[in-house]
């Protein structure tokens, strides 16, 4: 209770009544594989331009090479935000992944700075870097120097790249006017660290040297001195030639700690992700279920699962089997793209496209709408065209079908989940089902160590009605009216005077979520004419 000690009018403020509850988002997808280059650590990505900055494009090699396909097919479909997670493989079982670096040296050759590449890999030994004068150096009271960085998608020949290969860059970063002192607003790693695409730069303890001397303009112009230009590589990056599911899970250089973490530990780290998807997971053992695990542990994202590629046997897929869950799809069969590196036609898995199928349905219509009959954009072909007798066969088995149907495109046609639960198999009640606990967990965190008593019920209970109700209103649920789309209980009926004593807050909850029309039948039946028709 507030103290008054002297008199006068005092104005207090108090809450009264429900909490508002927001939804939490669903659309943001956790990408998990391997890249042409870039961190290691989750990034957020907003559009294909963004992920091409960050991790370069698509590449070829050893490795699985679907996730650019996959990026570009989400942000085609409607996707808008997701995390990559850069996955790099170890160099075998006891040495992990390691990150290129090079020294920025002054005219005596000794160090003073390290530039290390952003991520693990052999790519960062493409990296190459030129130290000159700053444009305002002899303006400044500062010694200021610039570092311009290059990228090559090719392999660096020599010791010191050449003026022509450093002419061939792929990508150029050009950092000006940097300085050694921390309190200057040119500080490097101001200016560098964080914006730079390709390395970051730190003062080792073996980085004694200062910023090379430079000539001035006049020492120059009187050819006293030559200016100074100092070029560099970095070397030391190493990866495996293939990850498997350790890498998947943990990274090839990463720690279980936190801040150490990478792969799949670090997506579980982001709670914004709510789709979970790894490209061609069935080609890495152990990967669907390591995938799987994640979302049934966290209960609060869902996995979406590729048929193995070049499967044409229909009768072999029975995912259930083995993957039998409410917490994933499975998709069948791959999908054709146009690939700009042999510019023909490249088969990659469609999880990328149907995840922004997801995102777009999300934002369009809301979680609740069952993500099929949506068109695939950016298809060519399907690997194999699916007719109706195999999809007899597929739907029952939770194998969703993309199929091409003349005069209406490429079209996701299934709904359901790997569960072999009834109340289960469709994907939008187990996703709506997440979105609702997520967003009550999360919108009554002001509950914790309120005074359990009636009080306390009565409003929690208007504040899930209020959250409900707009649910209902949405469309989300049944009923004609919000008595019959839910069910809110929060009294001594859910609660003993243990559980009362031992500071539990008990509610119970029941929803009707509307499920998708996934047969439509119409029974059309002759009349005759004039005769009195039946209701």
């Amino acid at each position: 209770m507030p103290e008054y000690l002297s008199p006068g009018v005092y104005i207090e403020e108090f809450e009264i009544g429900a909490r508002p509850i927001e939804g939490v988002g669903t659309s943001t997808l956790g990408f998990l594989g391997e890249t042409e280059r870039g961190p290691t650590e989750p990034r957020l990505i907003t559009g294909w331009l963004n992920f091409q900055r960050i991790y370069g494009g698509y590449f070829e090699g050893n490795g699985n090479p679907y996730l650019p396909y996959s990026v570009e097919g989400f942000f085609a479909n409607g996707g808008s935000r997701c995390y990559v997670a850069r996955v790099v493989a170890r160099v075998d079982d006891e040495s992990a992944a390691e990150k290129a670096s090079g020294k920025l040296v002054n005219e005596t050759g000794v160090s003073f700075l390290t530039a290390t590449a952003v991520g693990e890999g052999e790519w960062g030994n493409r990296i190459a870097f030129k130290v000159s004068e700053g444009t305002t150096n002899e303006e400044s009271d500062d010694t200021l120097f610039r570092l311009t960085v290059y990228y090559l998608k090719t392999a660096i020949e020599g010791e010191l790249p050449t003026d022509e290969e450093l002419d061939k860059a792929d990508i150029v970063e050009d950092f000006d006017d940097l300085s050694l002192d921390s309190s200057s607003d040119n500080f490097y790693e101001n200016k560098v660290n964080g914006i730079s695409n390709l390395i970051v730069l730190t003062k080792e303890d073996n980085d004694t040297g200062e910023i090379p001397d430079f000539p001035t303009e006049e020492e120059v112009a009187a050819e006293e001195k030559e200016p100074i230009v100092i070029k560099g590589i970095l070397k030391g990056g190493t990866n495996g030639v293939k990850a498997d599911v350790t890498d998947y899970e943990r990274g090839g250089a990463g720690t279980l700690e936190p801040g150490g973490r990478q792969g799949l530990l670090a997506l579980n780290d982001v709670d914004e992700v709510a789709i979970l998807y790894a490209p061609d997971a069935f080609s890495i053992d152990g990967l669907p279920n390591a995938l799987i695990g994640a979302c049934e542990k966290l209960k609060d994202r869902f996995a979406i699962l590729d048929a193995p590629k070049g499967e044409s046997n229909v009768d072999n897929l029975k995912p259930r089997n083995d993957y039998s869950t409410m917490y994933a799809a499975y998709y069948y069969p791959w999908i054709k793209v146009y690939d700009p590196l042999t510019k023909l036609y490249k088969t990659v898995p469609p999880g990328g496209h149907v995840a922004g199928i997801y995102a777009r349905s999300d934002i369009e219509r809301g979680v609740h709408k069952a993500p099929a009959n949506e068109k695939v954009k950016g298809v060519k072909d399907l690997e194999f065209n699916i007719g109706k007798g195999e999809q007899d066969i597929l739907n029952p088995r939770g194998v969703n079908c993309i199929r091409a149907f003349s005069g209406r495109g490429i079209r996701v046609w299934g709904a359901r989940t790997l569960s072999s639960n009834a109340l289960w198999k469709y994907i939008n009640v187990r996703r709506l089902f997440i979105f609702l606990e997520e967003s009550i967990e999360k919108g009554t965190q002001w509950v914790v160590f309120e005074p359990n008593d009636e009080k306390l019920w009565a409003r929690v209970k208007q504040t899930v009605n209020q959250f409900l109700t707009g649910v209902w209103k949405g469309g989300a649920l049944m009923g004609s009216v919000p008595e019959e789309a839910f069910f809110i209980k929060c009294d001594r009926s859910t609660m003993t005077q243990d559980d009362i004593d031992n500071g539990r807050l008990i509610m119970i909850i029941g929803v009707a979520p509307v499920k998708p029309a996934e047969f439509v039948i119409f029974r059309i039946a002759q009349w005759q004419g004039g005769s009195a028709a039946t209701e």
